[in-house]
Parts: structure tokens; sequence; C-alpha cells
């Protein structure tokens, strides 16, 4: 095989303060992709991303011996959405593949997710611990619990039903990744693709991997990148609301409408019931507006909490159909300045 119709392949490697990890890991990728080297003409882009360790100069000792290392300096720490957002703008790869520097995912993953995505000719490639044949080693308990039910939120909330939707491990299509206008500057940017993706109807293939934290436990204390688990939890719960945030609000809505409508027709019994128990008992006849009265006199908190509930229960309800048309109009439009974007970057080439 000639090196012209070998594919070019990207690899990422966001970094913030990993001296400690960063040459035996980097050494590792870079002798995988060099076994590699009858399949894939490859360049590593090391994005440092602000460190204030000594990770930027280890990352360009490499760049100085391997002309296949490339290294993007931040000159503050500018998050991982704005790291990825570098590496795609700087990549010469027909395929992108984002790597973590701890590689918690093995490197034979590359191998698998390329081949993978021109196999099926997907968009993006997803390494997912999550889906059947996944798994999942030395995690900490607390995070391990977390990260899967933050993705199962995820699952719940979004139309297409995927199993890892936090996962920074893919591999994606450079033509299209760099299609997407991405906003988000912190790890919020992983699920931020799935939804943009989604919208455009990009073809997204999972496979099942090992996330294994064996070998950075070793490190526990070394490294000042670690994740907080808090903070990561709350932004993956509130990046499940890009999915269909209609849903929340009228799910809250119709829970409260059924409350309400219990007060209610729990009145209206007893507004009729006295009625009719004061016909049985005398000749006097008593109106419907009377037996109200008498029931508001006897139970005010009753009206007060079925009418409060009610009313925030329609407002609930009216925002879910809201956003929901908001949803609408974003995803038309952002389909509309994806498509004008192809369009001028395809007269720009030409």
């Amino acid at each position: 095989m000639n090196s012209i119709a070998k594919p070019l392949i990207s690899i990422l490697v966001p970094c913030y303060n990993e001296q400690a990890i960063l040459p035996i890991n980097l050494t590792a990728i870079i002798n995988y992709l060099d076994s590699k080297s009858h399949k894939y003409r490859w360049e590593i882009i090391i994005i440092n991303d602000g460190s204030k360790d000594k990770t930027g100069e280890i990352a360009d000792e490499f760049a100085n011996q391997r002309h296949e290392v490339r290294v993007i300096h931040h000159p503050v720490n500018l998050n991982l959405g704005h790291a990825l957002q570098t590496g795609f703008r700087h990549s010469r790869g027909d395929i992108i593949v984002v790597l973590d520097v701890d590689l918690s995912y093995s490197v034979e993953y590359i191998e698998e997710m390329v081949d993978k995505l021109q196999e099926t000719a997907a968009d993006i490639v997803l390494a997912s611990p999550y889906m059947k044949g996944g798994k999942v080693t030395a995690v900490p308990f607390s995070r391990r619990i977390l990260s899967r039910w933050v993705n199962r939120f995820m699952r719940m909330a979004a139309q297409d039903k995927y199993h890892t939707f936090t996962g920074m491990v893919r591999a994606y299509r450079r033509d299209f990744i760099r299609t997407l206008n991405l906003k988000t500057k912190d790890y919020e940017v992983n699920p931020e693709i799935m939804y943009k993706a989604m919208i455009l109807r990009a073809r997204i293939v999972e496979i099942p991997a090992h996330l294994d934290w064996t070998e950075q436990n070793k490190f526990s204390g070394q490294r000042k990148s670690s994740l907080r688990v808090l903070r990561s939890f709350f932004s993956g719960i509130m990046s499940g609301f890009i999915f269909r945030p209609y849903i929340f609000f009228v799910g809250i809505g119709a829970f409260l409408m059924i409350l309400s409508l219990y007060e209610l027709i729990y009145l209206l019994y007893d507004t009729l019931s006295y009625i009719a128990q004061v016909d049985s008992e005398s000749s006097k006849l008593i109106s419907f507006p009377q037996s109200l009265a008498i029931q508001f006199q006897r139970n005010p908190q009753t009206f007060l909490v079925g009418g409060i509930t009610f009313v925030i229960a329609i407002q609930f309800l009216s925002v879910g159909f809201l956003s929901l048309q908001s949803k609408r109009y974003f995803e038309e439009l952002f389909h509309l300045g994806t498509s004008l974007k192809k369009q001028t970057e395809s007269k720009v080439s030409i």
C-alpha cells in the first residue's frame, strides 16, 4: 500500500497539568501508531491548555524529536471545549481521534474506532463502556455511579438512544466535525456534539470499550487535572436538558395538574355531597355557590393548595410548549446555518 492511499489520522490529546503521565503515555501512543504505519499516516496534536507545570515543555521535547507531533499552547486554561475546538481547527487528517491523555481507554481503540468509522461510513464513532460488551475497571465507586446515571439520564432525554454521551474518546470524520458550530467551553462539549450531530441526522456508531483506571490510579495525588466529580455530574444533568427540554417542563406540569385536579375533584365531591345531605335532612334547598362557600369556610387550605397548584401547572405546561417551539426553531436555524457554512467552504475551496 503506497503512502498516498493511506488515510491520515489526527490524534488529538488535550492536556492540562499532565507532567506526571505525559512522557509515558505519549510514548505509548507514538509506539502504537508506529506499529500501524502500514495502515495509516498519522499526526499527534497536543493541546497544552494553559498548564502550570512542565506539560508544555515535555510536549515540545516530543515535537522536536518527531515531526508527526505538533503542540499548540493556550496561554491560559480555556477548558476542554476550547481545547477540542482548537484541535479540530488545526487537524490535517481525514479522521480525527480524540484520546484522553491518561489512556483510560487503551490505544488499541484508535484502530477499532477508525476501522469502524470507515466500515460503516459513520460521522462519529463512540467508545462506550456502558453498552453491551463494555466494561469499567478500577474507577472510584462514586464517580462510576454518577457517570453511569448521568449517561442514563441523557439516554432517556435524547431522541436517539445511545449509551455514552459524555465520553471524550471518539473518532470523527473531519469534514463533519468542522461543520458543527460548537459553543460550550467545558466538559459539556461532548453532549453538545452529540446533540448537534443528531440534529443533522449524522451517523453515530458505538463500539464497546473498556474504561480502565488501573494505571492512572497509580498517579493519584501527582495529577492536578482530575475532574471534579460533583461538577461534572451537575453539568451532565444540565446537559440533559438540551436534548428535549420540553419533556421536563411538561412532565412537572402534568404531575402538578394531576395533584390540582385531585384537590378540585375532591372539593366538587364534597360540595355536591353537602347539597344532597341538606336536601335529604330538610326541605330547605341550598344552592351550589352556597355549598361551595361553606366548603371554603371548612377547608380554605384545600382551595388554596388546589388553586395555586393548578396555576403553577398551567405555567409549567405553557413553558413546556414554548420550549418545544423554540427547540424546533433552533434546530431549523442550526440546520440551515450548517448548510450555508458547507456551501461557503465548498466555494472557497474551489
